[in-house]
């Protein structure tokens, strides 16, 4: 009962201000991802991205009070999750192309989160909303098709891996979603959340590599440092839309971090971008503009 109170809130349509916070999160989530793809030792940067998380996330554990006890389950169960997500993330961009891989990782994840969130968060999103979701995944999905790469079997690892890290997003999108509006305070949700994330995946990297961690830091340092700040800002403004928006709608909206992901993906790792592309990302912009309507 408490936590169906806590969802009630939730509301159909999104702000102006909420809109635009997803946006920015957008387009930070896919320059965070573009760095860390660049990286070649994928644990090593898992590794630095939660010492960073959680290093930063400090200062809102020590000066923001303590979030509503109900969310503390979600904390834990998100932290987990992400972990998980970070662990098949770091393996879709070792077996496949970021410009390939992340269009199949986000687009995967907004239907999900849309049912879900009708079936335990309590959103309710009109028909008009509905179809704009539709849109932006379907959008999503044809970048993977576009750039002049057709998938083949060779490619079969690679999208399994994106596959089950769109699921994942959308497990911990709704936990979050629900454990964000549970705890009366976004920014004390975040700390902890951050906190106890980058701790776990800090551990889990250490016996993967065996003593050999410090060693391959090396110049990576910077880049595990920036992705983790830049993950932080980026969840942080999705956590606080959450608060506002019915998790579908943010959901969407935060997967076209897919259209800065095909644009970077074509000018600094030089995939291919064409007409496919440039088609998805019109998709995209309708879609969103149908979630706004509606």
């Amino acid at each position: 009962m408490h936590v169906l109170a806590a969802v009630s809130t939730a509301r159909s349509g999104m702000p102006p201000l909420a809109v635009a916070a997803v946006l920015v999160a957008a387009v930070t989530h896919a320059v965070w991802n573009a760095l860390a793809h660049a990286v070649r030792d994928k644990v090593t940067m898992a590794a630095l991205m939660g010492a960073a998380t959680a290093l930063l996330a400090v200062p809102l554990v020590v000066f923001v009070p303590a979030p509503a006890h109900g969310a503390w389950p979600y904390i834990a169960a998100s932290a987990l999750l992400h972990v998980g997500y970070n662990g098949l993330l770091l393996l879709s961009y070792r077996l496949g192309e970021f410009g390939q891989v992340y269009p199949v990782a986000r687009g995967t994840s907004p239907w999900l989160v849309g049912v879900a969130g009708a079936l335990f968060a309590g959103d309710r999103l009109s028909p008009v909303g509905w179809a704009g979701v539709a849109v932006v995944s379907a959008g999503l999905m044809s970048l993977v098709l576009s750039g002049g790469h057709r998938p083949t079997r060779a490619d079969v690892p690679a999208l399994g891996a994106a596959l089950a890290t769109g699921v994942a997003i959308a497990a911990y999108t709704v936990v979050d979603g629900l454990g964000v509006r549970t705890s009366g305070n976004a920014a004390a949700y975040a700390g902890w959340l951050f906190l106890l994330e980058g701790a776990l995946t800090l551990l889990a990297a250490v016996p993967l590599r065996r003593g050999r961690l410090l060693a391959g830091i090396g110049g990576a340092w910077r880049t595990g440092l920036a992705c983790g700040a830049l993950s932080i800002v980026a969840y942080g403004l999705v956590l606080w839309a959450q608060t506002v928006g019915a998790l579908a709608a943010v959901a969407a909206l935060r997967e076209t971090s897919v259209i800065a992901g095909a644009v970077i993906g074509a000018v600094f790792f030089r995939e291919g971008f064409g007409r496919g592309r440039m088609l998805g990302a019109v998709v995209v912009v309708a879609g969103i503009a149908l979630i706004n309507v509606g």
